[in-house]
């Protein structure tokens, strides 16, 4: 019994002298050999893994072939702590020169990040040697950290962010000076803004972000808070896009948050939202590109701007002109060539507007197959583009007032040519929807602030539709009445169908609101399942399906030719005359006076809310009354039939009768 005892405390201690170390592992992981290879060039590193406790992170090789600089610095990656994922601190020091710390955050999706790498959770391994606990956390960036020019050794090595302002030009930033911003920064004496302990987020304006000479004395001491975010690091991989962080300019009278958000194509920017502001700072979104990120020091890290935040001093062409001119991909370059391309004159209208509103498409909306048959269309483009650019200065919170009444209205510089606001939810879960020449597009960028207005950023090029006409009905908060209405009696069915050209008049919400007084009990039955087949024949009169569309125009000119325009639908036909009317823009909200269509039907006038929504199978003019009589329904024993399917039915109970009779 003993000798059993004794052989299985044999091949225990065999099993575990046999398991190999983090050092086997490293050298036996072909995806780490770069970072081994470091590793086993370095005798610090090595006694460290052979001797101490530790926590290494190490970079994979793909890691390493993304990596830019020439020098890896091993003893970045290495802690003499040791340290699972759940206990990893906020910080830890690294075994570099002065041991420079590392910060350790979480976003939301429950990745863990040091500095700008993210360790990747399922490659983590846990050792022991020599009794010393060891972990490896493998990452998928290399740690790069901020390191000092030859020649400057009496510089900090693990300076604050003051060391660096201070003596930005004795570090491996890339030769970027932000002597400017320095300057200011003394002059205000916010020295110790920059000094304080703890873990801080600093945005520091470079040099070539002053070119405008009175820039820089519009940086007072809110300008400079502005530009911290305190007791929070914030690194760009683990920035939550379109965050906002209370700066340090954010106090009673004055209310100043920071983002950050990516481009698709990869490239960061950061951005101030003055919420609250007064006489010097003015209310409103600053853009900057960050130029150099993630720049780790001894109480937080430093990301490099290419301008300052807050600062409002650029009209709105000025705005589109430095932001994209100069910039390999600024974030409205395609928009900004689009206007050049096209003459440039309508960045000279813009300029000659005293207050102006830009919808500025994003690179990514101008790579649609539809928009590249407009571009080669010179005056087609330049309506497209005017309908993008508003004679007036509308931030989020005019927008919102406007939409009081459900669907805010707003006229653009083309003639007759509307753009429609809605607004929904608030704070941060703000959505704002635009649409305009039967596109609807998301603002996924609002109020950036210029001198004379504003520009906000949208995922769609207006006036060049990409959607069906089911797909605007789905999509369009205006017609969701309809909609419903169509879904639940299979009228939609067909209106995917690209093989049709429909013209389709489609009653706004308010409309079908106003038969619920007019006739309230055929209101209610008209969105009940029971009666979807009656639902069916009332939407059948407003669908013309041809082998054309039929703006409003159009209708207009065959109206003064015959009297009246007879449009084919699904069952009959429909007998209307459309005529131009000047008046207001059928809202009693409305402060704008233009001339505008009306149809007559019946003897009815109803006003075209929306004219010439263009779908990519035809086109939908909003009208703001359904095309409904009260002979139409008739309400007997619960039920109600419009006036064509009553004659239906005594079709059929004719022929019955007939049929007997024969018989």
């Amino acid at each position: 019994m003993l000798n059993a005892a004794a052989l299985l405390l044999a091949l225990l201690c065999a099993a575990n002298a046999a398991e190999p170390d983090l050092a086997d592992k490293l050298r036996n992981d072909s995806e780490l050999s770069q970072f081994y290879s470091l590793l086993e060039s370095d005798p610090i590193a090595n006694s460290t893994l052979s001797l101490r406790s530790c926590t290494i992170f190490v970079p994979t090789n793909e890691a390493f072939q993304r990596y830019k600089s020439k020098t890896a610095h091993v003893l970045y990656h290495i802690t003499t702590e040791a340290y699972n994922q759940k206990s990893l601190p906020n910080t830890v020091s690294s075994d570099m020169a002065g041991n420079p710390p590392l910060y350790i955050t979480r976003n939301t999706n429950g990745d863990i990040f040091v500095n700008n790498a993210r360790i990747i959770p399922s490659l983590s391994e846990e050792r022991n040697s020599n009794g010393k606990r060891q972990i490896m956390h493998i990452i998928d960036e290399v740690l790069e950290p901020l390191t000092v020019k030859a020649g400057h050794s009496d510089t900090p090595k693990n300076p604050s962010a003051y060391n660096f302002l201070k003596n930005a030009e004795e570090f491996n930033v890339d030769n970027i000076g932000v002597r400017t911003y320095r300057n200011q920064v003394s002059l205000e004496k916010k020295e110790s803004m920059f000094e304080a302990a703890g873990q801080h987020t600093f945005l520091v304006p470079v040099d070539e972000g002053f070119k405008l000479s009175a820039r820089s004395s519009l940086v007072d001491a809110k300008v400079i808070d502005g530009h911290v975010i305190p007791n929070t690091v914030i690194f760009t991989a683990a920035a939550q896009h379109d965050d906002p962080k209370t700066s340090a300019a954010y106090e009673d009278l004055l209310k100043v948050t920071v983002s950050f958000f990516k481009q698709k194509n990869g490239k960061m920017y950061v951005k101030s939202n003055t919420i609250v502001g007064d006489a010097k700072h003015r209310n409103g979104v600053v853009l900057a590109e960050i130029v150099k990120a993630n720049i780790p020091v001894s109480n937080g890290v430093i990301h490099l701007i290419h301008r300052p935040l807050m600062i409002i001093d650029t009209t709105v062409t000025q705005f589109l002109q430095f932001m994209n001119e100069n910039a390999d991909n600024g974030p409205l370059r395609k928009f900004y060539e689009v206007i050049m391309d096209n003459g440039g004159a309508v960045l000279d209208d813009i300029n000659n507007l005293s207050e102006v509103t830009i919808l500025a498409p994003s690179n990514e909306a101008w790579n649609s197959s539809n928009i590249n048959n407009v571009l080669r269309d010179r005056n087609k483009m330049r309506q497209i583009l005017n309908m993008h650019i508003i004679k007036d200065r509308l931030n989020v919170d005019k927008i919102r007032q406007k939409n009081a009444n459900l669907i805010a209205q707003v006229p653009t510089v083309n003639n007759n040519t509307f753009l429609y606001f809605n607004v929904r939810g608030e704070g941060s879960d703000t959505l704002i929807t635009v649409e305009g020449g039967g596109v609807n597009a998301t603002v996924i960028q609002a109020d950036v602030a210029q001198t004379n207005g504003f520009v906000h950023i949208i995922d769609h090029v207006l006036g060049v539709p990409y959607t069906t006409v089911l797909g605007k009905l789905e999509s369009d908060p205006m017609m969701s009445d309809t909609y419903k209405m169509g879904k639940f009696s299979h009228f939609n069915d067909q209106l995917n169908n690209t093989q049709r050209r429909f013209t389709y008049f489609v009653p706004r919400d308010k409309g079908w609101q106003k038969t619920e007084l007019d006739y309230p009990s055929a209101h209610k039955k008209l969105f009940m399942q029971d009666f979807a087949y009656h639902s069916k024949s009332i939407l059948e009169r407003h669908l013309a399906i041809s082998d054309k569309e039929y703006t409003m125009k159009d209708l207009v000119k065959l109206s003064h030719e015959s009297g009246s325009v007879v449009l084919p639908t699904f069952r009959d036909s429909l007998s209307i005359r459309v005529e131009e009317e000047a008046g207001h823009l059928h809202d009693e909200y409305a402060s704008h006076e233009w001339t505008g269509y009306v149809i007559i039907w019946n003897y009815k006038k109803i006003n075209v809310y929306r004219p010439d929504v263009e779908c990519t199978n035809g086109i939908i003019h909003v009208i703001d009354y359904p095309l409904l009589e009260e002979k139409d329904v008739v309400v007997a024993g619960g039920s109600y039939l419009p006036e064509s399917s009553i004659c239906i039915i005594l079709a059929n109970l004719i022929m019955i009768t007939v049929a007997k009779f024969l018989n």
